[in-house]
């Protein structure tokens, strides 16, 4: 299985000045992983250090035969993940 980057999230790697290989890293490692009700990607959720303080970054993706290709990458604001959650648009797997 390859882990390929969509154009998107290469670009906001360089818009929010994200480590490269952080996306890889927080697939690989999520710590909780949710189906979103509204796009139907798969998110997967770690704790991380950026911009100096710790905190929930999510990455969505989606199984490409037997390849994985990362669409998007950003920190979750305080109550982010809890609010997707309550509303039903993020399902626990």
């Amino acid at each position: 299985m390859q882990i390929k980057y969509s154009k998107h999230i290469e670009a906001r790697i360089v818009m929010r000045k994200i480590e490269y290989s952080l996306p890889k890293e927080i697939f690989k490692n999520a710590e909780e992983r949710f189906i979103d009700a509204e796009t139907g990607h798969t998110i997967a959720v770690k704790k991380a250090v950026l911009y100096g303080k710790e905190r929930d970054i999510m990455v969505a993706y989606r199984y490409e035969d037997i390849d994985v290709k990362l669409l998007t990458i950003h920190p979750l604001k305080e109550g982010q993940k809890e609010n997707r959650v309550k509303s039903g648009r993020w399902r626990k797997i």
